[in-house]
């Protein structure tokens, strides 16, 4: 005891009333007893001595929090419960432990979280996150508590929330601690957000036999997905599961599902099994089969482009590419060498043209020449992000979802090549093209690539983006500063952080999101590559992700201000005090 503290004794605190000691804690002596807690409020940091008193609850005066004065445990869920602190009471001299009693912090910030996220109470969940920052729990177990707990508790399954969370839990590395912790809130909120009034989702038992053979399995699954049967579906991938199917397998099985029709849900459904199974790296094995079983709901009331007016008059481009995809099953599909058989250049133009059956046909021409699906798709993916570089502001606002749309599903069967090598997947690269083509009007007139004159000798200071960003209206100006900062020398990864600050910020809705992280991936792609399509490419997908947010900026800032706050109450500051 010899480091506790003195606060006195105990006729002094029942005449004078609540005392405060070192290390900010506040004594009271109520009903007969004496008790000890920290002396700031948990929700908002406001001294709890200037609060009220009364039948053992402990009331907040600045938002009405309560708490029971002896385990400091609220009544309130939007406020923490507070630290309550040991003492002893020697010869009438009260004696406290400035060490609080609540126990392990770190498992108390994990409940915490998953409170906040269970109740959606933004602030909750701010706070647990810097805390457990702060005590050196891995980003990456934080987000794993917000993927675990929406796969299992949104009925509908897999949805824009955890697309989102995932999304963030990937661009991590590009952040400084201030963006890791918005990009982390901003996840878990949305995960949040999209479960809130959902129920808890039961899984199906496999089939009991679980011999049956993966092409068969793989069969089933595709004709349950074929007339809309989810629940016949859900039995087969938990069967295949069960019987050992490791991740590839699996996401070939699904996704083979999702490219038997075209462009599924605007390109949506598709993103979603890729992030879904990116996900995977950040949870436990015992969680993959929730993981996997949440993205099988979408697939019945899934919109199917095929049946599109757009997608056949006044070009039909239905069958040509049903004629490709027979003529591709039949003579076969070989992975291929990176960049073999085609010009990337001239593919990229192809795709970028108005002639849609000579893009099938050179795609077709390329695969069966030995050209690499994966190369394929990261070309279109490219073409994806030109489209939205030339995207001009005098299209209605709105349109700029639809090129988005078509970059993050070129994105994402790009990276479904690369995590499976199955040749149905190819059908993926020719939905994306199709898109492409449809998307050709949203770049007529096509918006100007901002000029690389008046270079500064020096590359300006990242934070300037921040600047032009903080008034509506600023594609090209933001656009025009990037070239600037590119091309005057200016390095990539303060720029990503910088973006990545741009986007957390605001009140951003799901498509940006996916903007960003999609860009991101698809420019690290590009770095590992040297030459000067590489280079243009580079700086394509920078221009891409910069207009785009640029046109969904500034919003009320409302989301990132809660997180403000968390960590302003984690560092002591006062609240309740002008700054």
């Amino acid at each position: 005891m010899n480091d506790w503290i003195q606060a006195g004794t105990v006729d002094e605190l029942r005449d004078q009333g609540p005392k405060l000691i070192k290390g900010g804690i506040v004594v009271f002596y109520h009903e007969d007893e004496v008790h000890a807690l920290d002396n700031r409020c948990p929700h908002l940091g406001f001294p709890l001595h200037m609060g009220s008193l009364c039948n053992g609850i402990l009331t907040c005066h600045w938002h009405h929090a309560r708490f029971d004065v002896c385990s400091g445990g609220t009544l309130d869920p939007w406020a923490d419960d507070v630290p309550v602190h040991e003492l002893t009471v020697q010869d009438g001299v009260i004696w406290v432990n400035p060490l609080s009693r609540n126990g392990n912090q770190v498992q108390l910030y994990k409940d915490r979280l998953r409170n906040g996220i269970e109740q959606n109470i933004g602030l909750v969940i701010a706070k647990a996150i810097v805390g457990l920052m702060e005590a050196g729990v891995p980003e990456t177990e934080i987000a794993a508590i917000g993927i675990e707990f929406g796969v299992k508790q949104r009925r509908q399954g897999w949805g824009s929330g955890l697309t989102i969370l995932t999304a963030m839990a990937n661009i991590l590395p590009k952040l400084d601690k201030q963006g890791r912790i918005l990009a982390l809130f901003q996840g878990l909120l949305h995960t949040a957000r999209d479960s809130a009034g959902s129920g808890t989702r039961f899984l199906l038992d496999p089939l009991p036999d679980t011999t049956v053979s993966e092409e068969r399995l793989t069969q089933w699954y595709r004709e349950c997905i074929e007339v809309r049967d989810t629940r016949g579906a859900e039995r087969l991938l938990l069967t295949a599961m069960q019987a050992g199917a490791d991740e590839m397998r699996l996401f070939t099985m699904m996704s083979m599902a999702v490219t038997d029709h075209f462009y599924i849900n605007g390109g949506h459904t598709l993103d979603f099994h890729n992030k879904a199974f990116e996900s995977l790296k950040y949870v436990g094995e015992e969680q993959r089969k929730y993981v996997l079983a949440s993205l099988v709901p979408m697939l019945g009331d899934a919109s199917r482009s095929e049946e599109l007016h757009s997608w056949q008059s006044p070009v039909n481009l239905v069958q040509p590419l049903t004629e490709a995809f027979e003529e591709l099953s039949v003579k076969g599909v070989s992975s291929g060498d990176v960049g073999s058989c085609i010009d990337d250049g001239e593919l990229l133009q192809t795709l970028l043209g108005d002639d849609p059956l000579r893009t099938v046909r050179v795609l077709k021409e390329a695969l069966l020449g030995g050209a690499s699906p994966v190369r394929l798709a990261q070309i279109a993916a490219l073409a994806a992000a030109e489209r939205v570089v030339r995207f001009h502001t005098q299209n209605d606002f709105g349109d700029w979802i639809a090129v988005l749309h078509t970059f993050t599903h070129a994105h994402a069967v790009h990276e479904g090549l690369i995590r499976s090598s199955n040749p149905w997947l190819v059908r993926g690269i020719f939905h994306t093209a199709a898109a492409i083509y449809l998307d050709r009007f949203l770049n007529i007139p096509a918006a100007p690539r901002p000029a690389a004159s008046g270079a500064a000798e020096e590359a300006p200071q990242p934070a300037e983006l921040l600047e032009i960003l903080d008034k509506q209206q600023q594609v090209a100006p933001a656009a025009a500063w990037v070239i600037r900062y590119l091309r005057s020398g200016g390095k990539p990864e303060p720029l990503f952080n910088i973006l990545g600050h741009a986007l957390l910020r605001e009140d951003a809705e799901f498509h940006s999101f996916q903007m960003y992280e999609a860009a991101v991936a698809e420019y690290d792609r590009w770095a590992s590559e040297s030459g000067p399509f590489a280079e243009k490419a580079c700086e394509t997908l920078i221009l891409a992700v910069t207009r785009y947010l640029a046109a969904h900026a500034p919003t009320s800032r409302e989301r990132p201000h809660t997180a403000k706050i968390a960590w302003r109450l984690h560092r002591g500051e006062k609240l309740f005090e002008e700054a």
